[in-house]
């Protein structure tokens, strides 16, 4: 907490377990997990903030393109991430960079921001799905792949994470009334962050909160403190353990929300955005520089470390070591993503089917100059 004790969400009904300083609550029931997945927890929400501060720079340097930034937000993508099981796919939007770090994909991962179509190909290997830019059209595929799952008896669900902003697609609408009608095992994961990119929540909807949507397609909805990595990892773990389960029953009542007794459920994960939407992007332009100091007091890493600390499970040197992991696992996720071989032909392999003549003409043309003039003309490689 900061001098002025000030706390974004305390007038808010979202499920905690952490208070502001990181002190469970009274009436919260911490998870029942080991000591190593605490501490796992903490450590990759650390190592996904020194990435995020890396891959800004990154992009500043010019050796990597245009970014989404997601400080502000690991508690929500590491603590949901932890709470699935390895078989479960994740449904990416573009920010929740922690569920790549849970999933130990971020070498793999990092050549797709620098221009390589082989980092989608890679976290597909460990169950995500590649990265959607699209707002939201990446929502019914998620909803098609949950029923798949449900079809074969596969005992796995779909974590399909998106913005506040998505809300407002037909596809958002036409997942949910599919995944309610079909009762797919499906957890909508609403990131509302406060801001799509320069739109307000307030301007987004009129409905009071993002998860009483749900209820219009007969499931249920629940909000938590996206900035509560126990939190999302409990409300994430009891939507999840429900949806495995035909009767709904799920886990036994553990979850958060009183809800009906079916598989989707709605999560809004009720968080704040530090930085700006993307690289591109400058948020100082619709939203006064102070309006994030409220939310850094209830900063997740700052929240985990202190009930870490104050259990016993974590001390100045395991900070230290946590710290320094996260700058080796950043620092090689970028050596191996900035030695991979650039292809020029790739960026016109998958768009199609049959290629079309006219872009057949400007990969023959591209190819035809790069053969000319050498791969240093054109920087490939640099």
């Amino acid at each position: 907490m900061d001098e002025t004790g000030d706390d974004p969400l305390a007038d808010e009904d979202v499920y905690r377990v952490l208070g502001p300083d990181g002190v469970p609550l009274p009436d919260a029931a911490v998870p029942d997990l080991s000591d190593e997945t605490f501490l796992a927890i903490y450590r990759d929400m650390v190592t996904t903030r020194r990435f995020d501060e890396r891959a800004v720079s990154l992009q500043r340097q010019g050796r990597m393109g245009t970014y989404a930034p997601c400080a502000g937000q690991e508690g929500s993508a590491v603590g949901s991430t932890h709470a699935l099981r390895d078989r479960d796919l994740i449904s990416y939007q573009y920010r929740e960079h922690g569920a790549i770090v849970v999933r130990d994909l971020l070498a793999e991962y990092l050549p797709y921001w620098m221009g390589h179509e082989s980092g989608t190909a890679a976290i597909a290997e460990g169950n995500v799905f590649p990265l959607n830019i699209g707002i939201a059209a990446h929502l019914p595929h998620a909803v098609g792949a949950s029923w798949a799952f449900d079809y074969r008896d596969e005992d796995r669900v779909v974590a399909c994470h998106f913005g506040d902003g998505a809300t407002s697609e037909g596809d958002f609408h036409e997942a949910m009334n599919f995944a309610g009608v079909f009762d797919t095992p499906t957890l909508f994961c609403c990131h509302n962050n406060g801001w799509a990119i320069s739109v307000p929540r307030e301007r987004q909807t009129a409905s009071a909160t993002f998860a009483a949507k749900a209820s219009a397609y007969g499931f249920d909805g629940v909000r938590v403190d996206g900035m509560d990595p126990l939190a999302s990892y409990a409300v994430t773990r009891a939507a999840a353990e429900r949806a495995r389960n035909a009767d709904g029953e799920g886990d036994g009542g553990e979850t958060p929300s009183d809800g009906p007794p079916t598989r989707p459920t709605l999560v809004e994960f009720v968080e704040y955005r530090y930085g700006a939407h993307t690289t591109a992007d400058d948020p100082t332009a619709y939203r006064a520089d102070d309006a994030v100091e409220p939310w850094r007091a209830i900063d997740p890493i700052d929240r985990m470390e202190a009930f870490l600390r104050e259990t016993g499970r974590i001390d100045d040197e395991g900070v230290a070591a946590a710290r320094d992991r996260a700058d080796d696992v950043v620092a090689d996720a970028i050596d191996a993503a900035e030695a991979v071989e650039p292809d020029p032909a790739a960026m016109f392999d998958h768009a199609y089917a049959d290629l079309p003549p006219e872009l057949r003409r400007q990969r023959d043309e591209l190819l035809a100059a790069v053969e000319e003039h050498g791969e240093e003309a054109f920087d490939l490689g640099e």
